[in-house]
C-alpha cells in the first residue's frame, strides 16, 4: 500500500495487461483500511509497504496446535516503530533469484522467491490475541550468543584445521551485524512455560514491540 499526500491510501494490485503481468494503484478495500487504522501510527505521507492481512489468523493456526510448549520465529524485520518509519519508505519487498536479490516481482514469476519483512508488534499482537506469551525478542546474534554457540568453535579451536575455519566463517555470518546478526530477530511465543528462556537471557527488546 502507499500513502498519498491527501491523506488517501491506495493498494498495489497486480493486473494482465496485454498478456503481460503488471501492478496498479487503487483505493484501499475497507479491510485493508480497517487494519491500517489499528496500527496506531501515523503513515509519513508517500510510504510505500507492506501488511500482512493474514498474520492473525496464522498466528491463531498455531496456538490452535500448542498444548504447552515454545514457538520460535526467526525472520528478519522490525518492531512496528522502525517498520512504517520513513527510513523504510519505499517497503521492504524483496525478490530473490539464483542467489541475486532484486526488487521486481514480475522477473520470472513463480519461479523466484517473493518476500518482505516482518512486522513483529503485529506479531506480538495476534500473540495476545490467542493466549501465547510473548516470552522474547531479540537479534539472531543475541539469541545465538546467549545458547551458547561459540562453544561449538571452541571444541575444534585446537586443530586450526579447514574444517574449523569454514564454521567460523559460517558463525561471523550468523553473527555479524553487517550479515544475519541484527538483520534476523527472534521471537518466542509459550503456554505452560513459566520463566525466562535461555535464548533471551540478555538483549530481551520486549519493550521496543
Amino acid at each position: 500500500f502507499r500513502a498519498a499526500d491527501s491523506g488517501a491510501v491506495e493498494e498495489e494490485v497486480v493486473v494482465c495487461e496485454q498478456g503481460v503481468l503488471a501492478s496498479a494503484w487503487r483505493p484501499a478495500s475497507a479491510e485493508l483500511q480497517q487494519q491500517l487504522a489499528q496500527l496506531g501510527v501515523e503513515l509519513p505521507a508517500g510510504i510505500e509497504s507492506e501488511l500482512n492481512l493474514r498474520l492473525a489468523a496464522w498466528v491463531a493456526a498455531l496456538s490452535d496446535l500448542l498444548e504447552k510448549g515454545a514457538l520460535l520465529l526467526i525472520d528478519y524485520g522490525y518492531s512496528r516503530s522502525g517498520y512504517y518509519h520513513a527510513q523504510h519508505g519505499s517497503g521492504t519487498l524483496l525478490c530473490h533469484y539464483r542467489q541475486r536479490a532484486h526488487g521486481d516481482p514480475f522477473y520470472y514469476p513463480g519461479i523466484q522467491d517473493i518476500t518482505s519483512h516482518v512486522d513483529f508488534t503485529a506479531v506480538a499482537e495476534a500473540a495476545d490475541e490467542a493466549e501465547l506469551r510473548v516470552a522474547g525478542y531479540t537479534t539472531q546474534a543475541s539469541f545465538l550468543l546467549n545458547g551458547g554457540i561459540e562453544r561449538l568453535l571452541q571444541a575444534g579451536g585446537a586443530a586450526q584445521d579447514a574444517v574449523w575455519f569454514q564454521q567460523t566463517t559460517e558463525l561471523k555470518r550468523l553473527l555479524l551485524p553487517t550479515e544475519m546478526g541484527e538483520r534476523f530477530k527472534v521471537m518466542a511465543l509459550t503456554r505452560g512455560i513459566e520463566g525466562s528462556l535461555l535464548g533471551f537471557a540478555t538483549n530481551n527488546r520486549l519493550e521496543q514491540l
